[in-house]
């Protein structure tokens, strides 16, 4: 039996063996899931940015859905440049619709002076004239209304009495070639309508599309500022929008100042070609009028 002043201290030397033992225990058994863990990240880490490196960058999707293009950057454009691209797009067609109008015009125009023309040079009388100016095939042509005004002056001086030949010979033609300087006034108005409006596209189309092309782009830039990012896929379809108006600008402007100078070229042939009619038709009245015809 050991004494009670040496039972204490034995005690004690046991557990304090004992909880020696213990400690390598308690102290390794938390460390093994923090080494697990320590180990996994970096594999974890590679596979979670895996996919970013390898993957291609998607193409910028527009507000409206699909990817760019021209129908979906025009849906997606700010109002302004939108009115700027309706502008100039209706701008377009009127411009093709004058091309189109005009170029039937000018070929049925030179068909049916060539037919009036032959008739014309087969008039015996200063009345033929007048019969062969009022058919109906030449109706509306500026030949055959510059001759039919002629005639119809002279006819109007014989109706009032006046003396158109002999010594009113002068007076008769002064007359009758300010009546078909009239008609010619009316052809010049007949024309050269649509002119003004092929010259004035032609002329400010581009920078009408400037206009919408610099909003947008002032308008992507702001945004570039509010959204901190250097990232040009972000302001890509805002500057994509921009450019179009300005491709729009010279969609419209390039076929108005080709179609303005190909018809001030048919203009000024048939403008020579009624000036030749005109001395033809004064040197016709003024032969009858010697006849007394």
């Amino acid at each position: 039996m050991f004494d009670n002043k040496l039972k204490t201290p034995f005690i004690a030397l046991i557990g304090a063996v004992a909880l020696m033992a213990s400690a390598p225990a308690f102290a390794q058994a938390p460390a093994a899931p923090a080494a697990a863990d320590a180990a996994a990240a970096p594999a974890a880490a590679p596979a979670a940015a895996a996919p970013d490196a390898g993957a291609p960058a998607d193409p910028p999707q527009m507000k409206h859905g699909g990817k760019m293009g021209i129908g979906t950057m025009f849906m997606d454009a700010k109002p302004e440049v939108k009115v700027v691209m309706l502008i100039l797009l209706l701008s377009s067609v009127f411009s093709w619709t004058i091309l189109i109008t005009k170029s039937i015009e000018f070929r049925a125009l030179n068909r049916v002076s060539d037919s009036f023309l032959e008739a014309f040079r087969g008039a015996k009388s200063i009345s033929d004239m007048g019969r062969i100016a009022v058919a109906e095939e030449f109706d509306g042509n500026p030949l055959a209304d510059m001759a039919a005004a002629a005639a119809q002056e002279i006819e109007l001086s014989r109706q009032a009495g006046l003396h158109v030949a002999g010594e009113h010979r002068e007076t008769t033609l002064n007359r009758a070639e300010h009546a078909v300087s009239a008609v010619q006034a009316s052809l010049t108005r007949r024309l050269g309508s649509g002119m003004s409006f092929l010259a004035s596209i032609g002329s400010n189309g581009p920078f009408i599309g400037l206009f919408g092309t610099v909003y947008g782009i002032m308008d992507s830039f702001i945004g570039i500022a509010n959204t901190n990012t250097t990232n040009l896929a972000v302001v890509a379809p805002g500057i994509a929008e921009a450019l179009l108006a300005t491709g729009l600008g010279l969609f419209a402007a390039i076929p108005s100042v080709i179609f303005y100078n190909v018809f001030q070229t048919r203009i000024a042939a048939y403008g020579a070609r009624s000036e030749g009619f005109v001395a033809e038709l004064m040197n016709a009245i003024s032969r009858q009028l010697d006849k007394g015809a």
